[in-house]
């Protein structure tokens, strides 16, 4: 057994991600992890999406190390750094000005919830408008602001959480459903109860809602029902951005540009904290210290964020490296797909899963697949999601081998539940949570 006595001892009953895997894990690199005797994993969960670029990439690593041995600062607040310059020079080169993007960087620090704060904060400050629409299984943090737009009951604890009309995704209640026409509607109508919103705030793909895709078109409709309504645009790119769904926004090929993007997660490239958010230049009207953070300035981040850019971002290569990576994952799934009836593909690029009839099929092919040296999670209003996030520079030949592993995961699960209710019994459950989620 796994010596996790402290663990059990000390640590808070909060914690979830190490129930599922039993292992104290000591070292990293690119896309395998190794715990405390020796055994080596496939990851293929990358810190939900924070190591998009693998363990310890060595550039970063060695930028890192110069950087602490030189004597770098490693805190700064929001006072100039050379990092700091470094980074932004950095970032307006190889992200905004080739995507003709203005807008200014707001360092908030250090999670994904502080920027999606901040963003809720001065769109309210801008509009002068209390309310913000937010989406059915959209998930944007445990912070309160953050958690009254995040619609997982789970997390939301029976909290008053006031502020959010919610409103529902694309396919809530099947493809055949306009739902952006709803939100239209609600919004034309003066006693529908929806207030005059000061944002609308949306993941392109919900990755904790169970990999929920947005199409261009429904995006596009939703854009123009903010711009109509005077309403700032708000895209949640936490976890879908930084290259997960294929390019370094998740919205770039989708026909529309945001007036805020949160991001976070993968941003500094090494998994190390660092949160944004970004905003058209006239939206930043924050007065000096109206929102602040004390590791707003985490000059660690800045520096391997900065290899991360000019390592990968410079030009096409890795984009198109993502999308013959992101072929590889679909055809993955599909072979699972043929195994499970009833399940259906999830998802975009590489922020991809497999949806099968319920989240306990969904949990035992993960327990499965952990004891074949794999790492995975599960997400869906019912965990009902295989989620496959491995990092985006996972060689071929490892990506193949993963599958391999989780085909056999896949068969071995099915087979212990055989004397259970068989899973084509449950394909009706499937198509209930079709329209609940």
């Amino acid at each position: 057994m796994t010596n996790a006595e402290i663990f059990h001892a000390r640590e808070s009953g909060v914690r979830s991600y190490c129930r599922s895997f039993d292992a104290v894990f000591t070292r990293a690199h690119g896309s395998v992890v190794e715990d405390e005797t020796g055994r080596e994993f496939i990851d293929l969960l990358a810190g939900c999406s924070s190591l998009n670029y693998g363990h310890n990439d060595p550039d970063m690593t060695d930028a890192l190390v110069a950087h602490i041995q030189s004597g770098g600062l490693s805190l700064a607040l929001d006072t100039y750094t050379d990092a700091k310059r470094s980074f932004l020079e950095t970032f307006t080169q190889r992200i905004l000005e080739p995507r003709q993007m203005p807008h200014r960087v707001h360092f908030t620090g250090p999670t994904g919830a502080n920027a999606v704060e901040a963003a809720l904060k001065l769109a309210r400050k801008v509009t002068g408008r209390s309310s913000v629409i937010a989406f059915t299984n959209g998930f944007h943090g445990c912070t309160l602001g953050a958690l009254a737009a995040t619609g997982n009951q789970h997390h939301r604890m029976n909290l008053p959480l006031p502020g959010i009309a919610r409103a529902a995704f694309d396919g809530y209640f099947g493809p055949d459903v306009d739902t952006a026409g709803m939100l239209e509607q609600l919004l034309n109508d003066p006693s529908s109860g929806f207030d005059r919103p000061a944002a609308i705030l949306v993941e392109t793909v919900q990755g904790e809602g169970g990999l929920n895709a947005a199409s261009a078109g429904w995006l596009r409709k939703i854009s123009a029902l903010a711009e109509r309504h005077g309403a700032l645009m708000i895209v949640d790119d936490i976890q879908a951005g930084c290259g997960r769904t294929g390019s370094f926004f998740s919205f770039e090929t989708l026909g529309f540009m945001p007036d805020m993007i949160t991001m976070s997660k993968s941003l500094s490239g090494f998994g190390l904290p660092f949160a944004l958010m970004l905003m058209r230049p006239g939206i930043d009207q924050w007065t000096p210290g109206e929102h602040n953070g004390t590791f707003r300035g985490n000059t660690h981040a800045f520096v391997t964020s900065k290899v991360m850019l000019d390592k990968f971002w410079t030009d096409r290569a890795f984009e198109d490296t993502i999308g013959r990576r992101a072929s590889i994952v679909a055809d993955g799934l599909t072979r699972m797909q043929m195994l499970v009836p009833g399940s259906r593909l999830k998802g975009r690029s590489m922020m991809r899963g497999l949806e099968v009839p319920t989240g306990e099929l969904a949990s035992e092919i993960c327990r499965q697949a952990f004891e074949l040296d794999l790492i995975l999670e599960t997400s869906g209003a019912r965990g009902q999601v295989v989620k496959i996030l491995a990092p985006l520079t996972t060689p071929d030949e490892l990506l193949l081998e993963a599958f391999d592993r989780l085909e056999e995961a896949t068969r071995r699960a099915l087979a212990s539940r055989a004397m259970e209710p068989s899973v084509a019994d449950t394909v009706i459950e499937l198509r209930a949570v079709d329209v609940l989620s």
